[in-house]
């Protein structure tokens, strides 16, 4: 029976290559080796950005708390085409602008809470452990010099498509760049780019010049990770072609180069339609967390599992809205519930000296908290299980925990109650943490945070709304019960709910009843990251 459970909770990850998902077993016992593309940074990263790296985050969370020592390396692209073309544009040195937009990056992925990998490291960086492979490739045969470009053979290379499970005759050449009749092959890709005039370059044997799109992910990975390492992550678009040349060119430079398991993301959509610039449905991190907090968008990304897309609206993060706030305000009734009988004196020893023990039912949903938690992350990061169903069990048992207090109760059973409320908080939290969920904010900092935000949707200010509930206060003492109908409706309009607790009028955020089904504005211009085609989730 224990081996049927331990069995249960082996954690098990989809595999691009074989198509299905496989029991994980790293190449070393307790120890990780991972590696996920990271942005190009010529612009603010988009909300597929996102998409992709809190889903890593969340991986790269479970397997720390699987007791795994992970080794998380996430690349930055800083020497690129669109680059170039960006600085160009605003007349700027090319390394300067994309230094300035790894930062930003770097920023959002503090707000949405992605802990930061054990390496980030930069394509201008390790210029040398990428002429130091292309010249291998080129001494294994499986690379040729032109005029100071160098190209991969694919001839050179049966298996590949392998992992894409596309056939060399069905590969579209210049799907990025014009046709090169001095190609061997049309599909084979640039490792070495010649130097053109007012480009970055560095020098090679080849000749002045700059990295290919796919070269700088083989070399960066082999040098943090060895040829041989467990996980290499990205979007679904970059299965095809950037991850295939990958494979092969790691392939070409080791024979004993291998990846155990290819994981990857879904899209995202903006109204059941693909994000693109030509639609204007494009929209950065920043410019959804300006007006709703990031752990909103964190919970939204989770809420669909991330090998399926997800469609963003507003609707949709609203929804997300109302339950990070949800969380945090049934955590904090819970604190203040406890906090409030600790005050009192009914939280002690019995005279024996031992505290009394928790529920039944709160065992139980520990229990079951604890198993589900386990089970569904366990089973290819099935977080929304976890945040629409054992999550949310959880939350209103505290609720309905914190009711039961407010009742005349023998002294045993409310220690017995607030003994529960302790037990439960703590394996929420652990829960919320390893999802990326806990804020290092207090709960009620949080609450603030969430209500500030929407009061930036709504347009008020808290003194407006502090005013209009005196209003109504004094309307409804008049009788004038229609005039306080409406000014409780006119806010619910805006987003913000009205609650009436005996003589007092509160205020929360609250999903506004009629939703235009439209992304929040833009305001600066943001690329759809390294593929030419629109709004990949990400890119490298």
């Amino acid at each position: 029976m224990a081996n049927e459970k331990e069995k249960e909770h082996e954690l098990q990850l989809y595999n691009s290559m074989t198509k299905q998902k496989e029991i994980f077993k790293p190449k070393v016992a307790g120890k990780v080796g991972m590696y996920v593309c990271g942005v190009t940074a010529y612009d603010y990263s988009h909300i597929g950005h996102a998409r992709a790296y809190v889903a890593f985050d969340v991986l790269y969370r479970y397997l720390l708390h699987l007791g795994y020592d992970v080794n998380y390396v996430r690349n930055f692209t800083d020497v690129d085409d669109k680059i170039i073309r960006r600085a160009n544009e605003l007349g700027e040195d090319p390394l300067v602008l994309s230094g300035r937009y790894c930062q930003e990056y770097l920023d959002d992925m503090v707000d949405l809470q992605c802990l930061p990998p054990t390496h980030q490291p930069r394509v201008s960086e390790h210029m040398d452990q990428i002429r130091n492979m292309i010249a291998q490739i080129i001494s294994n045969g499986r690379a040729y010099e032109v005029d100071g470009d160098v190209y991969f053979s694919v001839d050179g290379f049966p298996n590949y498509g392998q992992l894409s499970g596309r056939k060399l005759e069905d590969n579209r050449a210049g799907e990025r760049v014009a046709v090169d009749t001095r190609k061997k092959n049309p599909a084979d890709f640039a490792l070495w780019k010649a130097a053109k005039p007012d480009e970055p370059s560095w020098d090679s044997p080849w000749g002045p010049g700059r990295p290919g799109w796919h070269i700088e992910c083989s070399a960066m990975s082999a040098h943090y990770l060895t040829h041989s390492f467990d996980i290499h992550g990205g979007g679904m678009d970059l299965i095809f072609p950037h991850h295939e040349n990958e494979l092969a060119q790691s392939c070409a430079a080791c024979s004993e180069s291998h990846v155990s398991y290819w994981v990857h993301n879904g899209f995202v959509t903006a109204n059941d339609e693909k994000m693109s610039k030509s639609l204007g449905n494009f929209f950065t991190i920043r410019e959804v967390t300006k007006l709703y907090h990031p752990l909103a968008l964190r919970h939204f990304l989770m809420g669909t599992h991330y090998r399926s897309p997800v469609n963003y609206s507003i609707s949709q993060i609203e929804i997300a809205s109302e339950a990070i706030f949800y969380i945090y305000q049934t955590l904090q009734d819970c604190n203040e519930a406890i906090s409030r009988f600790q005050d009192q004196n009914l939280k002690g020893a019995e005279p024996n000296g031992k505290l009394p023990g928790i529920t039944p039912s709160a065992k139980d949903c520990i229990g079951k908290l604890r198993s589900d938690f386990e089970t569904r992350l366990s089973d290819d990061l099935h977080t929304p299980s976890i945040l629409n169903a054992s999550l949310q069990e959880a939350l209103r048992f505290i609720n309905s925990s914190t009711n039961q207090l407010k009742k005349k109760q023998q002294r045993k059973q409310q220690l017995s109650v607030v003994q529960s409320l302790i037990e439960l908080e703590e394996v929420i939290r652990e829960v919320l943490s390893v999802l990326g969920l806990l804020s290092a904010l207090t709960y009620s900092e949080v609450l603030q945070q969430l209500k500030d935000k929407a009061l930036k949707r709504a347009e008020l200010k808290e003194d407006d709304i502090l005013r209009l509930i005196e209003e109504r206060a004094l309307a409804r003492k008049n009788k004038d019960f229609n005039r306080g109908d409406v000014i409780r409706s006119d806010l619910a309009a805006k987003g913000i709910a009205l609650m009436d607790v005996g003589n007092q009028t509160m205020w929360r955020p609250s999903i506004p009843p009629v939703q235009e089904e439209q992304p929040v504005q833009k305001e600066q211009p943001s690329g759809p990251g390294k593929q030419d085609q629109a709004a990949p989730p990400v890119s490298t």
